[in-house]
């Protein structure tokens, strides 16, 4: 009972943060490790113990796949490139990095100083869209971020794996059956991904049930996640790509009653798990510093070091490979801001945490493993170091950057794009006018809607730069059936601006969202 009043009492603690971090417009992740750190500092606050099984088999998967599914499909292909060198190239640059320093700087063996190189080299997901979320970067810039955050796990995963299979048995690596294992994680987890995508796909285009589709939605990641983690393959890869894949499909498979159900379900609870699990990180802190050896009381610099020395290897990667990309874009002269915005976007959270709880607690024979409470605090530390200084100040250095999305520029594409299905409803009205068998009172109040919406979206561009009652409730009908037919034609012209690039994902589903909450009030009527 104990543990249940805990866990309730944290889920309270870390909504009535968030809520307040959302209206003082601060980042909740950052304020949650704060939150979290102050609470476990009081007097007699219960120690509470982290189970990476609970991580890995409770939270992980829903966040991962709603940053998934978030994906815009179109941008993800222009970056894919880039992104696979950051998910590789990177993650092993970074960890060779931080164990060499760690070995260096720390009191940790150089098998323990790599493993720690392993856990910290990959940037978190959940963190990573956690704190992007209400930022306006550019499309392209919040997709490779996100996507590097997505795709690297598979890399560091197995780096941990090796690392930790030095450390413990203290043999040598056996780099050849490492690539190995890299190739069976995330192409294992790829395949079965995409598979859990193809069959959920099937069954969701069977159904109607707004029930039922909650239930699929809230099982899908977890399905996805446990049969690659029981092929022994890569759960965080599958559950990412099942995510990308649904993603790019959701608008075909399901109706716009669906579709609002699905965003409020899945927004509460990715706002529960992300609140929990932010305010744990820093919960944890102090009753693992409490478990380190006398030696080991130089931590803070140890963690200092270790967070520099990550800053440092990403901007030193990024900034040779942003100048090729904008080399080959038709820009001659580097461009500093992007590969500086990038750097600070390149936190680290739940993830990098769960793999240190991963680590055997001790050797083949026996023994305790050594150095293991150093590397889940630091771990920790450089997790906390980077939510709340790189967090509390990333939105300061995208706007010292130059490189967000001013507002008037959003609002002119959105007020395009609402000229356009307007203009797109008035050419489907005519024709129906020409076959005469709508009634004229139907055509005049349509004709007066999109007229309306036409003017509405002239005004915000402008800104930026005589029948009975029977009769009127059968006209209402027929009002209502040709209203959701216009919306079936706005909703095909909207996918066709977005295909063609003239709009942006942020725009396309904003405006998707609209014209689902127009198509449930005509249905609800």
């Amino acid at each position: 009972m104990r543990s249940v009043g805990t866990v309730l009492a944290l889920v309270v603690l870390a909504t009535l943060v968030a809520t307040f971090a959302r209206r003082w417009r601060i980042p909740a992740p950052s304020l949650l490790v704060v939150a979290g750190l102050a609470v476990a500092l009081l007097p007699g606050t219960p120690q509470i113990a982290i189970s990476p099984r609970i991580i890995g088999l409770v939270v992980l998967p829903p966040l991962l796949y709603a940053s998934a599914e978030d994906m815009p499909w179109r941008e993800l292909r222009a970056v894919w490139k880039p992104v696979g060198i950051l998910a590789i190239g990177l993650v092993l640059a970074s960890a060779a990095a931080v164990g060499a320093v760690a070995a260096y700087v720390t009191p940790l063996s150089w098998q323990m100083a790599f493993v720690l190189g392993a856990v910290l080299a990959s940037t978190d997901p959940v963190a990573v869209t956690a704190l992007g979320r209400r930022l306006a970067l550019p499309p392209r810039v919040q997709v490779l971020v996100q996507a590097e955050s997505l795709f690297n796990d598979a890399t560091s995963l197995v780096l941990v794996r090796v690392a930790a299979g030095i450390a413990v048995a203290s043999a040598a690596a056996d780099w050849g059956s490492a690539g190995g294992e890299f190739f069976v994680l995330a192409g294992g987890g790829t395949v079965i991904g995409a598979a859990v995508a193809g069959v959920i796909t099937l069954i969701r285009r069977r159904t109607e049930d707004p029930v039922l589709e909650t239930v699929i939605a809230l099982v899908t990641p977890y399905a996805a996640y446990l049969l690659a983690e029981v092929a022994h393959t890569s759960g965080v890869t599958s559950c990412v790509v099942a995510g990308v894949v649904l993603g790019g499909r959701g608008d075909r498979l399901t109706n716009a009653r669906i579709r609002l159900q699905l965003h409020a379900v899945y927004g509460t609870v990715v706002f529960l798990l992300e609140s929990v699990v932010f305010s744990l990180i820093g919960l944890a802190l102090p009753a693992q510093v409490r478990a380190l050896a006398h030696g080991d009381r130089a931590w803070p610099l140890y963690a200092l070091a270790v967070a520099a020395t990550l800053i440092a290897v990403r901007l030193l990667w990024l900034a040779p490979l942003s100048a090729v990309v904008q080399r080959k874009g038709g820009i001659s002269r580097m461009n500093w801001r992007i590969p500086v915005v990038l750097t600070w976007a390149g936190t680290r959270g739940v993830m990098p945490l769960a793999a240190a709880l991963s680590v055997p607690v001790a050797m083949k024979d026996g023994a305790p493993l050594d150095g293991r409470p150093l590397v889940l605090v630091l771990t920790t530390s450089v997790v906390v170091v980077t939510l709340v200084v790189q967090g509390f100040t990333l939105a300061p250095v995208v706007r010292a950057s130059g490189i967000a999305l001013e507002p008037a520029h959003t609002a002119r594409e959105e007020a395009r794009a609402r000229s356009h299905l307007a203009h797109a409803g008035l050419a489907r009205l005519e024709e129906l006018a020409e076959l005469e068998v709508v009634p004229d009172v139907v055509l005049d109040r349509l004709r007066r809607g999109l007229a309306a919406r036409l003017e509405d979206a002239r005004d915000r561009l402008a800104e930026s730069d005589g029948t009975d009652g029977s009769a009127i409730e059968s006209a209402d009908l027929v009002y209502r059936q040709l209203r959701r037919d216009l919306i079936a034609v706005e909703t095909t012209e909207l996918q066709r601006l977005y295909d063609e690039h003239r709009i942006s994902d942020t725009t396309r589903r904003r405006l998707q969202r609209a014209l689902d909450l127009e198509e449930a009030r005509l249905t609800d009527a």
